[in-house]
């Protein structure tokens, strides 16, 4: 039996659905819904992502596809009673890309598809409307020259152009059918003469070739990249929709528009969108023309003296207003639709999960629980832990005054300052080196995906809320203001001109996404707040997640903004990060300089202090938390001195030669430090530093409970591998931790553990954990360690050892992905066996990543432990591990 290439929708007979998306793509399962539904959406069908990647194979569409095309588009003439390459009343088509993950403008669309010198004049005909013909066949040329001949059609731009100034019009919907017929013959005629090809005539070997540039368009450099920023797979492949076409631009009772269900960007419920009479949909995206407000809660400085929709054409918004609501129940999430009106009469051609800001979809969950259009699982399961880092950041400070320069719409919000940048490529190039820019455009295009992504915040000229840089920018978590239409860019001289005054490209401005308001100079920046909507959302998260979310602080300030978060404790506390003052490092590279064991010790006694304080400060902020405490883990060579000067000031401290100081950081030098002179094996060979720390550890905790705070310390020792290292500083170290209880008549519980990094000490984990209270995985350095083994590799491992020479695992790839994960599954499983009650958490970076989380819940580990900022993300994830494997 021959594969199953293309899905045919309508109203009549529709072969897919919403659960699709792998094989229909987004577009077209949501098309195929919608027609299931008995909603108005044009008649077509999907050629499926595997014929794109089939395609990809051999460039060129297998003949099976083809049969099953040509059957699909038999049966669309059928319906419409149209036919597609002639006839009285021809069928055109659009051809639209539609991978399974919405990639907005990255991929390439034709329209009017069909069209041709015998078509056009049947077209004008049928619809009585000459004019709306040759326009439809002039933007047909120009798309398919775009996308299909890869042609540079900056070249028809102009021409246009020149024939508006030559006709001293300002608008395309002022130019007549003569006008677009000219156009049409000066077109054809460039193309000819620029690419000595002859724009093809038959509608089959337009079609074809669409088809195949559509799917050539998956690998276009706009779309690799944006699946780079959005780790979208690359062997996903885009699905093709092919549509008979519905025109928007037939006359002045017709139009065209994009309406979200609620506001994308704050999250109000409230209907909003823009729209264009006598249009077609690429017109309201490209920014050309200023689009009307479809109703009086959608306009706007840049719209408000436009007629709406509602006002324009009641009966069609009335049906629209109607559908939406439909869409939003069954999908039950807020929706992002594409329409068109022709004649009156209301089409549906697309609707998908709207993109939003953060903000929005965090208040967008907690309203449709609210509204019982959710349950409470299904709100939780709507965002994408990841959009949380967007609540988290930086604000405008309100206090400091601010030199406004102009406003435009505010279409993504959030803050941000940086150097005036017009290109992308400059943006990309001087975000490389550190600087911060803002990318200044006209408006975006695709082409422009690299700059906004190097950029602090992004500033148009042109484009409504819902135009390129708008929906892109939301989706980035980038500020952005749109449709500043006070300002004049001038790519040419490269500076940006506006009531009179030039700034230049290098010039500072700020962004305020949230207001529109653009501000000269760089602005102050204040921590974000904490809304009601997350403080409700995050307890539901709470609520269900099996798994405590700790984490990794260094300092009080740090477990400080931890404790805002939610965190539940500190997983890890690096005890090195605190010996880095300038008043400390001096007694830490005395210590290290030390010849002999009195020397060392002497140079210890100096850091007890600080290293005590600094235990107090945090024990204080995590009162009746866990803090899990990792002993000095880099080697020595890490703390000695790098430049000149510091080597001179180091010597004369020690009243030595900088000769000397130099000798010894050469002899310190590690080659190898995870396996060599660091860790664990520093602490056997110089056991003073650990009986010092944990004496500071200790101590601290005892003069904390005095004070009243609940103190729960773990004391972590790190690169265990094998289990004498731990047995033998166990020992030394519970010795002492008696004579501290003995001498302050005061004890305190705790735990003594082991941090799991090395493939050995995961191996030989039922060894190891006969000697420790737990086990907390630091994956950054157990996955350099394992060497990029996969799964089944790790699993070989255990009887042959043997390690593969590859390029290491990416540190925050998924653990369910790789031998790393092998290991940490194989470690809990032995501690657990020999030791039912030890404790097991997380606390390297992938802690705070989603499907690592999702794995560390299957697991069975206690805890994760990430950055203070990525506590929520890690909160959300843990309680979608829950729901997700039920």
């Amino acid at each position: 039996m021959s594969n199953k290439w293309v899905y045919s929708f309508s109203k009549e007979r529709t072969e897919g659905n919403r659960s699709m998306k792998e094989l229909l793509g987004g577009k077209g399962a949501n098309l195929a819904e919608m027609c299931a539904l008995g909603l108005p959406v044009p008649p077509g069908f999907t050629v499926t992502t595997e014929a794109c990647i089939d395609y990809q194979k051999s460039n060129q569409i297998n003949e099976d596809a083809k049969s099953q095309i040509i059957t699909a588009l038999k049966e669309v003439e059928k319906i419409t009673g149209k036919t597609f390459g002639g006839g009285e009343n021809p069928l055109l088509f659009s051809v639209r890309s539609g991978a399974r993950a919405s990639m907005p403008g990255m991929m390439d669309t034709v329209l009017n598809l069909g069209l041709n010198d015998e078509t056009v004049l049947s077209l004008a005909k049928k619809s009585g409307n000459e004019r709306f013909a040759w326009d439809s066949y002039r933007r047909f040329i120009q798309m398919y020259a775009n996308v299909v001949m890869n042609f540079n059609i900056s070249i028809l731009e102009s021409t246009l152009e020149d024939l508006k100034e030559a006709r001293n019009v300002h608008l395309d919907t002022d130019l007549t059918a003569d006008d677009f017929k000219q156009l049409v013959q000066v077109y054809k005629q460039i193309i000819a003469n620029e690419s000595g090809q002859s724009f093809p005539t038959d509608p089959m070997e337009q079609l074809w070739k669409a088809i195949t540039a559509v799917f050539g368009s998956w690998m276009n450099p706009r779309a690799i990249k944006y699946r780079e920023l959005n780790n979208i797979p690359s062997d996903w492949g885009t699905a093709v929709n092919v549509q008979a076409m519905v025109f928007g631009n037939m006359g002045d009772d017709c139009a065209t528009g994009v309406c979200f269900t609620r506001d994308p960007s704050t999250g109000d419920k409230r209907f909003f969108g823009e729209y264009l009479v006598n249009a077609q949909g690429e017109d309201v995206v490209a920014g050309i023309r200023t689009p009307g407000p479809i109703n009086t809660s959608s306009k706007n400085d840049s719209n408000r003296n436009e007629k709406t929709l509602e006002e324009y054409m009641p009966k069609a918004f009335a049906e629209l207003t109607d559908l939406y609501q439909k869409l939003e129940k069954h999908y039950k999430d807020m929706q992002d639709i594409e329409f068109t009106i022709e004649g009156n009469v209301l089409y549906l051609l697309q609707t998908r999960n709207g993109k939003r800001t953060a903000q929005a979809a965090l208040k967008i969950a907690v309203d449709l629980e609210s509204e019982k259009i959710v349950t409470r699982e299904e709100a939780l399961m709507q965002l994408d832990p990841e959009v949380l880092n967007q609540l988290l950041h930086p604000r405008l400070d309100p206090n400091v005054k601010k030199k406004v320069i102009t406003k435009g719409l505010p279409a993504s919000p959030g803050a941000g300052s940086g150097m005036i940048v017009f290109n992308s490529e400059k943006a990309h190039a001087l975000n490389e080196t550190g600087h911060k820019v803002i990318l200044v455009r006209q408006e975006t295009s695709p082409e422009d995906i690299a700059g906004m992504a190097a950029s602090k915040a992004i500033l148009t000229a042109r484009g409504g809320m819902t135009s390129h840089a708008a929906v892109v920018a939301r989706g980035m978590g980038k500020p952005c203001v749109a449709g500043c239409s006070s300002i004049t860019v001038d790519y040419v001289k490269n500076e940006m001109r506006v009531d009179g005054r030039t700034f230049k490209e290098g010039d500072w401005i700020t962004i305020e996404g949230a207001t529109g308001e653009v501000i000269e100079g760089e602005v102050p920046t204040l921590d974000a707040e904490i809304s009601a909507e997350f403080a409700t959302f995050m307890s539901w998260a709470d609520e269900v997640r099996r798994l405590k979310v700790r984490s990794n602080a260094d300092n009080p300030e740090d477990a400080k903004t931890s404790i805002k978060f939610g965190a539940q404790g500190i997983g890890l506390c690096r005890t090195e990060h605190m010996f880095f003052e300038a008043e400390r490092i001096l007694a830490v590279r005395e210590m290290i300089f030390a010849e002999h064991t009195e020397q060392r010790e002497k140079a210890l006694v100096k850091l007890l202090p600080f290293q005590r304080k600094d235990f107090i400060g945090i024990f204080k902020e995590m009162d009746g938390l866990p803090v899990n405490i990792r002993l000095l883990d880099p080697p020595l060579h890490e703390f000695l001195p790098h430049t000149d000067e510091d080597k001179k000031e180091l010597a004369e401290y020690l009243d030595v030669e900088v000769k000397t100081v130099e000798e010894i950081g050469e002899r310190l030098h590690e080659f190898n430090p995870m396996l060599g002179h660091r860790g664990c094996r520093l602490g056997i060979t110089f056991p003073e530093i650990y009986r010092m720390q944990v004496r500071a550890i200790i101590e601290a905790a005892i003069e904390s409970k005095k004070a009243g705070v609940t103190v729960i310390p773990e004391i972590m020792i790190p690169l265990v591998a094998i289990d004498s290292e731990l047995a033998i500083l166990r020992e030394i170290l519970e010795k002492d931790i008696k004579q501290i209880f003995k001498d302050a008549g005061e004890e305190i519980k705790y735990k003594l553990g082991t941090m799991i990094e090395l493939p050995r000490a995961a191996i030989t984990a039922a060894e190891i954990a006969k000697h420790a209270d737990f086990f907390s995985f630091g994956t950054n350095d157990l996955t350099q360690t394992t060497f990029g083994l996969s799964r089944d590799d790790a699993g070989k491992f255990l009887t042959d050892y043997i390690s593969k020479s590859v390029v290491p695992n990416d540190p925050f790839v998924s653990l369910d992905q790789s031998g790393v994960g092998f290991l940490v599954d194989f470690a809990c499983k032995e501690g657990r066996r020999i030791k039912s009650d030890i404790s097991l958490g997380i606390c390297g970076e992938h802690g705070g990543e989603p499907k690592s989380i999702d794995f560390c819940h299957r697991t069975g580990l206690d805890y994760v432990s990430c950055s203070p900022y990525r506590v929520p993300i890690a909160r959300l994830a843990a309680a979608q591990a829950v729901i997700r494997n039920k």
